[in-house]
């Protein structure tokens, strides 16, 4: 992990980026292959394709750290979906970069980092093929996206894909835990667990969240995570299925309602329900698997609009029936 002793407003995020490919949490599979690309020193042009905040900018970065050395501040250039990137930055910004003359280490090739490519326009993505192929000997283009599929066939043929998949509990609260001891973060282990549920794999989130709550109270536990992340208490929604679980209607709607009326949005509470469930709630394998089918069509009302109070009532309903059809009942 790279970080400063002196840059205080630098967000933890930016300051623990890894620059080395051993540094980077997760999917160890797949950083394999980068690791040997690395080493062997010839890299192909790549898609890599995954959930935000899984790594995927940052291992490319990485890999371009280890094989150019000294020459990486001039022989990579990377385009974010921040920037414009139509068919006039295919054929201005990159095909200028391409014909630069960088000094560079034996074997090795210029890195152009598309991130967000499945963002580009379909004109520029048509442009950027001819590119790769023409300037194949000098350069090498490593598109970074959430979706794979938005990339046009042309290109993917042109590319090795790699896939990245969201990081475990286990690897966020690894290094988290890294963080916390360089800054001197105090901290209890509930609070970790709700940055870590709050997160739902993604790191950057777990960096963001950890910083923002450290920097407004000074601790981090449960009850200041769920502040700052302003979403659901997923304590309050699991009094919410047991109330299902055990068949109490009415209870359960009133604390629904209750929840409700704080202020959260149907999908916040919606999304919290349905990771409680399938996480947290313990009963037998059937009626999860009913009551997660249940809160899934009612995710899917609540995404096409229909997100009102009623929605979530008639979802409390139907988990107090399939309770009732699965004779469930909490373990002791």
């Amino acid at each position: 992990m790279a970080s400063t002793t002196d840059d205080f407003e630098v967000p933890w995020v930016e300051k623990y980026r890894p620059n080395k490919l051993d540094d980077v949490v997760g999917n160890e599979q797949t950083l394999d292959r980068l690791k040997v690309i690395a080493e062997e020193g010839n890299m192909p042009n790549v898609i890599i394709c995954g959930p935000p905040g899984t790594g995927k900018t940052t291992s490319v970065h990485a890999l371009a750290h280890t094989m150019l050395g000294d020459a990486y501040a001039n022989a990579v250039l990377e385009l974010n979906a921040s920037d414009s990137r139509g068919i006039e930055v295919v054929r201005n910004t990159i095909k200028m970069f391409t014909q630069k003359k960088v000094t560079l280490p034996p074997g090795q090739h210029k890195v152009i980092i598309l991130d967000e490519a499945d963002s580009m326009t379909a004109s520029a993505q048509q442009a950027l093929r001819r590119t790769m192929e023409i300037y194949s000997h000098t350069t090498r283009f490593a598109l970074a996206c959430n979706v794979s599929t938005k990339i046009i066939e042309p290109i993917q043929s042109r590319c090795a894909i790699l896939r990245f998949s969201r990081l475990s509990e286990e690897e966020i609260l690894l290094r988290l835990q890294q963080v916390c001891e360089a800054e001197q973060v105090s901290y209890s282990p509930d609070g970790l667990e709700a940055i870590i549920f709050t997160a739902e794999g993604d790191m950057r989130n777990a960096l963001n969240n950890l910083q923002a709550t450290h920097s407004g109270f000074g601790h981090v536990d449960q009850a200041n995570v769920f502040k700052v992340c302003d979403q659901p208490h997923p304590g309050v929604v699991l009094e919410i299925l047991k109330s299902c679980v055990e068949g109490d209607c009415a209870k359960a709607s009133r604390r629904m309602k209750a929840l409700y009326d704080t202020g959260y949005s149907s999908n916040d509470i919606i999304g919290t329900v349905f990771r409680v469930c399938k996480n947290q709630l313990e009963v037998n394998e059937g009626a999860k698997l009913e009551m997660i089918k249940e809160v899934g069509f009612t995710h899917v009302r609540v995404a096409d609009g229909v997100n009102s109070l009623l929605q979530l009532m008639g979802m409390c309903a139907r988990l107090c029936r399939v309770a009732q059809q699965q004779s469930t009942t909490l373990p002791s």
